[in-house]
């Protein structure tokens, strides 16, 4: 019988239930492997809520990313390796460990405070003992520009970082000096080198701008899609397809789509 309000407790049984020898046979068939994509797709869905400030959709599609949290909670409890009591008896630790000026005595001045003690009992706490193993600790599954950029910001806490900006723009140019003259030769391994070396101190750029790359990226994807739209919709009022412009009139429209941005002073 339905319910008129679910609580945690309830998701639990019920996927206990989906789990279950007369239980779901998709749900059944799962394994953490196999969740993986799931999990990756949930919280990216839960990221464009965010962006798109809908509050209700945002609640929906964080309880999809808590399924997944279930899932793996009841997969391990069957396992009999861990379950969700212990998922949230360690975030619970945790939290109450890396916040001592909370629920210990320790004092804190500021935001920027918190986050060097946060990364120095996060050390303590996995017993990281070397800057090395700060990098190689980010996880390597991240999407690439989102785990350079924390690999650069956990260098940068020891001092290896550019003194100033202007530095870090010389190395753009260099790593694109460089990516010019290897792509005369051919070589795809070495072109392959110097583009990832392009991409890297674009995103040590980034940092020196404080934009995070990958939001970046994404507003100009969108961009991109917008103003291909524009193009779309105005060669068929022209009674023309894409397939038979030339490339100049294509560009033409898309000037056209960025003249009708407001405000819009890039060269994109």
């Amino acid at each position: 019988m339905l319910k008129k309000r679910y609580e945690f407790k309830d998701l639990v049984e019920i996927m206990a239930a989906l789990r279950s020898e007369n239980g779901c046979p998709w749900d059944r068939q799962q394994t953490h492997e196999s969740l993986k994509r799931y999990l990756i797709e949930e919280t990216y869905e839960v990221l464009e809520a965010i962006d798109l400030k809908d509050r209700d959709r945002l609640a929906e599609e964080l309880g999809d990313l808590l399924l997944q949290i279930v899932f793996h909670g009841r997969i391990g409890q069957e396992e009999g390796t861990f379950s969700m009591d212990d998922v949230i008896d360690r975030i619970c630790k945790k939290l109450i460990f890396r916040h001592p000026h909370v629920f210990g005595g320790e004092k804190v001045e500021s935001p920027e405070e918190v986050l060097e003690n946060w990364e120095a009992l996060k050390k303590k706490e996995k017993a990281i003992k070397t800057q090395t193993g700060v990098l190689r600790d980010v996880p390597k599954n991240l999407p690439a520009l989102m785990r350079s950029y924390k690999v650069q910001q956990k260098a940068a806490e020891v001092g290896f970082d550019w003194d100033n900006i202007h530095d870090v723009f010389d190395k753009v140019e260099e790593e694109i000096k460089e990516l010019k003259d290897v792509y005369r030769s051919e070589n795809m391994e070495r072109i392959t080198d110097e583009l990832g070396d392009v991409l890297f101190a674009i995103v040590n750029l980034s940092r020196f701008l404080n934009v995070h790359p990958e939001l970046a990226l994404t507003g100009t994807i969108d961009k991109f899609i917008k103003r291909f739209e524009y193009i779309e919709e105005e060669s068929a009022k022209m009674g023309r397809k894409l397939e038979d412009m030339s490339l100049q009139e294509m560009d033409g429209l898309w000037n056209k789509a960025k003249s009708c941005e407001p405000g819009n002073n890039t060269s994109f």
